[in-house]
């Protein structure tokens, strides 16, 4: 839909205190109805004021690891770690059999391709796949809508149609909202930005909870970058309240919480006791866990991480993270979730297709050998893969019977980085190339990018400019005994972008690099760092208009 179709009014909302400060369309209009918006305000009053506390305590947290306080597995929860007696809810309906999860945005073809991918679920992505424009969160609520209707249609410009299959084999839907560091500066209750998190579970759960649970289902959601149980437990009593307005039981919703913070790795029992009457299980989230790993030991030398490319899923840190979560989540009686498989197919060269998917079938092995339940995608063309691995060595809906007893953790072991990796000038550049490369579509409104033949998100930007601060912040050394600083990075940073605009020639100048490449030389110079790319790029996406009447 193009901005140009999009109306606009000038009057408030007819819910008291809520102002839509964005064009809506009529179709866009009924999810922002009178009953929806009271929905969300009443979520954001009770809840965003624990949101906001939480938050501040994220930075009181961060402040602690700078003065060298490392993370540690918390002496006052110790009794639901070492109980062994509790477990969280059996399997929902539809959540039994996870084996291949396929992830994507919540554009329209999308929806469609990914319900109908044979896959086992299909996490609609509001967060990391999707740049947080105005109308990629709305018309992504639209789009879900009818989905769970199953009226969803799409054709596109050249007239080829996409419609849902027949045969009932649709992946089950899981929903992804934001994260509670961000805001929806379209939507204002009270006079602040509403909690997006609270803004994209409320308005799909106020929609489709109903439907979804006549339908044999239930509203299910992955929840992300958790720092904490007790932003788990806001999730919970967000859950609980929700389901007593609408009048279903407590535990029709499940939340499947991604460990992809440092910190949320050493409370994985808490976070699934916290939930447990809505828990569906853990995921590796490791991009953004390794992300959160250097942002948040950032200050230490200690912890400087090589290239990307060699800090593989067998690494020590990572490993003793993927040990833990398949016997936690095991011993509680829920699922354990493997991480992404990013590659996509190479169309054009079969050899490096070949190689790329034996890659993919190797890591596919790895997870499914060590325990995990399931496993993401993010290619419809992967799944058959990745099915087929699992049904090879896991026959049966999941393994959650596998105990894991012989693995033992210590707080240690997440944090052990004794391994071979250097940091190379083609793991700067690639760094530098593949942060641009992201912001710049993100930029445009894109959030799920194709780069270097992988399905790139916002995590792989993080880690780019997460490394090359790291690296200029403690002067590391590449493998040649060049000395890091952030002059020598802001240099190559233009050799980079000159390689962009000599390749784009007369397109460069109606692309984002410019502003890409200037947000991103803030944060690589080892001095200044945001928490987030998302948050420091949301301004420039943002597009505020006078309120909508609704």
């Amino acid at each position: 839909m193009s901005t140009s179709t999009r109306a606009t009014n000038m009057l408030k909302s007819s819910v008291p205190g809520v102002a839509i400060l964005a064009p809506v369309t009529a179709m866009e209009a009924e999810i922002l109805s009178p009953q929806a918006l009271q929905f969300v305000a009443t979520l954001q009053r009770i809840f965003n004021p624990t949101r906001k506390t939480l938050m501040q305590k994220r930075a009181i947290r961060q402040q602690e690891l700078d003065r060298g306080v490392l993370p540690n597995f918390l002496p006052e929860t110790a009794y639901i770690r070492q109980d062994p007696h509790w477990r969280a809810a059996v399997p929902a309906p539809g959540l039994q059999d996870r084996r291949v999860e396929i992830t994507g945005p919540v554009d329209r073809k999308m929806v469609i391709n990914a319900l109908n991918s044979g896959a086992s679920t299909f996490m609609a992505d509001f967060e990391d796949s999707s740049a947080p424009t105005w109308e990629n969160m709305i018309s992504g609520q639209v789009n879900l809508r009818d989905a769970v209707r199953q009226t969803i249609t799409f054709a596109n410009p050249s007239g080829k149609k996409y419609q849902l299959r027949k045969d009932g084999k649709l992946a089950t839907l899981i929903v992804r909202p934001r994260g509670w560091h961000m805001v929806e500066k379209h939507v204002i209750i009270d006079g602040e930005p509403c909690a997006a998190g609270i803004f994209d579970f409320a308005l799909f759960f106020f929609h489709n909870a109903k439907e979804l649970v006549k339908n044999g289902k239930g509203p299910y959601f992955y929840l992300p970058k958790i720092e904490s149980h007790l932003e788990a437990r806001l999730w919970n009593d967000i859950f609980n309240v929700a389901q007593d307005m609408v009048n279903i039981p407590r535990g029709t919703i499940r939340g499947t919480v991604l460990i992809e913070t440092i910190l949320a790795a050493y409370e994985m029992d808490e976070i699934i006791y916290e939930l447990r009457e809505h828990s569906s299980g853990l995921n590796c989230g490791r991009w953004d866990y390794i992300f959160s790993f250097i942002k948040k030991l950032r200050q230490h030398p200690d912890y400087v991480l090589p290239d990307r490319s060699a800090v593989t899923m067998t690494v020590p840190f990572m490993d003793a993270y993927v040990r833990l979560l398949i016997q936690t989540c095991h011993k509680r009686g829920v699922h354990a979730m493997g991480g992404m498989a990013a590659q996509i197919p190479i169309k054009e060269d079969a050899k490096a297709n070949e190689a790329a998917m034996a890659k993919v079938r190797q890591d596919k092995i790895r997870e499914v050998t060590a325990g995990h339940d399931g496993t993401w995608v993010a290619h419809p063309a992967l799944v058959k893969l990745a099915l087929e691995v699992f049904d090879e060595y896991m026959p049966q809906p999941n393994q959650i019977h596998v105990r894991r007893e012989d693995v033992h953790v210590s707080a240690v072991d997440l944090l052990n980085v004794h391994f071979k990796g250097a940091i190379t000038d083609k793991g700067i550049r690639d760094n530098i190339q593949v942060g641009l490369a992201y912001m710049e579509s993100w930029l445009r409104g894109t959030g799920c990018v194709p780069i270097m033949n992988l399905m790139e998100d916002a995590a792989t930007a993080e880690i780019s400019r997460s490394q090359l601060y790291q690296w200029a912040r403690h002067k590391a050394r590449t493998d040649e005994g060049k000395v890091i600083t952030g002059d020598y990075l802001l240099k190559v940073l233009d050799e980079e972008t000159e390689k962009i605009k000599n390749r784009l020639g007369s397109k460069y100048a109606s692309s984002k690099y410019e502003a890409a490449k200037r947000i991103f030389a803030t944060n690589i110079t080892g001095e200044h760092y945001d928490d987030f790319l998302t948050t420091m790029l949301y301004d420039d996406i943002t597009t505020i208009a006078p309120s909508a009447k609704l």
